[in-house]
């Protein structure tokens, strides 16, 4: 991943969070973005202890302070987590937090005799923490459809499946789309800056809102803004959230196109409340392996490869434009269970009741390699949108959107294999989605190659490969 694309990203989240200070873990490594001066522990007796220890081991050290270690939220909260103040934010840069590292530090020989995570930072979780994101969405000409098309079966509110996609929310006109009359949710709000410049991400939510309605058209499609500060939210306030969206009820499916690394195998503690409740639900967590182009495991997309949760949680990857390999974006690795196309997919943004002449930001990005190097979505679309490589013009091009938009990511992906489980309850009237889960992979029989490895794939039947253009390595 180049590290001038992941330095943009962190602007993009540190403006859309001016009062959260911020830093990138584990110390320099920018393999993710947490919040300065912050840990979090679970509530009762883990908090107290983390609390009281690191206080003392500040006290002890040499530089630092025990005066400044206290607790920063409630003592019981839905999400059963405790924020603990253990520095000052203000202090040092982007480049890691003295404060949170000696905290960790503190804690680790306690945690070893305890034989699990005690302590955690309060990290980012985003759409594209620290990817690629493929690009911004590129507009579609409305006479090419949707890729994938849409599926002919039909809508029966009686077994429509319940799907909650928690993402950015909707753009103001989604509900002008045909193909997005059974969806409802919270809007995106603030569209465009003040000069016009779409903002990051938004029509997220509404194009992958499109592409699950597309692929199971017997879905019941609600979207929540969850992820509207540039696409991300805190590990602190994520639980909560999720909490919130399934307070009237359980549905069958969510969809989450977001996640974050923590450099860990056990999960996010932050989500530790709701998973473990998610687990006693009959609801299947579908969600993006991430846009990395990494092994490690992502959150909570790895909670797939946990034994507690194989069957609450399916971890999808996305294939390339041509459905054969996996895209040069993609996490991968044995904690991916599947892999769908996810490479100019074509969806609903918006536009369609005033097409307006939107200024976007996009940037240019080394290129990726996958065996050669080929224009995949980490180069293209290149001079569409406000460009900001060095050297180019001052004046930004301009584009249009008039519904449709091709976009790429894992975040498209994840909404593809949602509605093909989605769609095999329908077809085989089962109600359980974690049993069709099994029963889909299965039966499943297409495969793909990612990074050498065969891993299965799920190719709706109303999807259309693109082709993909092969350049010599090193051009």
């Amino acid at each position: 991943m180049a590290p001038q694309r992941f330095h943009e990203q962190f602007d993009q989240i540190q403006r859309s969070m001016p009062d959260v200070p911020l830093a990138l873990g584990p110390d320099d490594a920018s393999e993710f973005i947490y919040e300065k001066g912050v840990v979090l522990a679970r509530d009762g007796r883990d908090a107290a202890l983390v609390e009281e220890t690191v206080r003392t081991h500040f006290t002890e050290a040499t530089g630092l302070t025990g005066d400044r270690v206290r607790r920063d939220s409630p003592e019981t909260n839905r999400s059963g987590i405790t924020r603990i103040k253990v520095g000052d934010p203000g202090h040092g840069d982007r480049r890691g937090d003295r404060a949170v590292t000696h905290a960790l530090r503190a804690m680790s020989e306690r945690e070893g005799r305890a034989g699990h995570r005690l302590i955690s930072r309060n990290h980012v979780v985003s759409i594209a923490v620290n990817s690629c994101p493929g690009d911004e969405p590129v507009p579609a000409a409305l006479s090419q459809g949707t890729n994938p098309a849409p599926a002919e079966a039909g809508h029966d509110p009686d077994t429509a499946v319940g799907v909650l996609v928690v993402d950015n929310g909707l753009t103001h006109d989604h509900n002008l789309v045909p193909l997005l009359a059974h969806v409802e949710g919270d809007l995106h709000g603030t569209e465009t800056d003040g000069v016009g410049n779409l903002l990051q991400y938004v029509g997220h939510g509404t194009f992958i809102a499109g592409v699950l309605a597309a692929v199971a058209p017997n879905t019941d499609i609600t979207v929540r803004n969850t992820l509207n500060d540039a696409g991300a939210i805190l590990e602190s306030e994520l639980g909560e959230k999720l909490f919130e969206a399934v307070a009237d009820g359980w549905p069958d499916l969510i969809s989450l196109s977001a996640g974050t690394s923590n450099g860990r195998s056990d999960g996010l503690l932050g989500m530790d409340a709701f998973m473990q409740e998610l687990r006693a639900h009959g609801t299947l967590l579908v969600a993006a392996a991430g846009n990395n182009a990494s092994a490690s495991p992502f959150w909570p997309a790895a909670y797939a490869d946990l034994p507690a949760y194989q069957d609450v949680v399916l971890s999808v990857g996305a294939l390339r434009g041509d459905g054969e390999f996996g895209a040069c974006f993609s996490n991968h690795g044995s904690w991916v269970k599947v892999y769908a196309p996810g490479e100019r997919l074509t969806s609903a943004l918006t536009g369609f009741d005033a097409p307006v002449p939107y200024l976007y930001q996009h940037s240019t990005y080394e290129a990726c390699r996958y065996g050669f190097t080929y224009v995949c979505t980490c180069q293209s679309p290149s001079h569409v949108g406000v460009l900001s490589e060095d050297g180019t013009p001052a004046k930004p091009d301009q584009v249009m959107f008039e519904g449709y938009a091709h976009w790429s990511g894992t975040s498209f992906a994840t909404p593809v294999v949602a509605g093909l489980v989605a769609a095999h309850m329908t077809a085989n009237k089962e109600t359980d989605p974690r049993a069709a889960r099994q029963q889909l992979l299965a039966t499943n029989t297409q495969f793909a190659e990612v990074r050498g490895a065969h891993v299965p794939a799920l190719r709706p039947a109303g999807w259309r490969p693109v082709p993909v253009v092969q350049r010599p390595v090193g051009a």
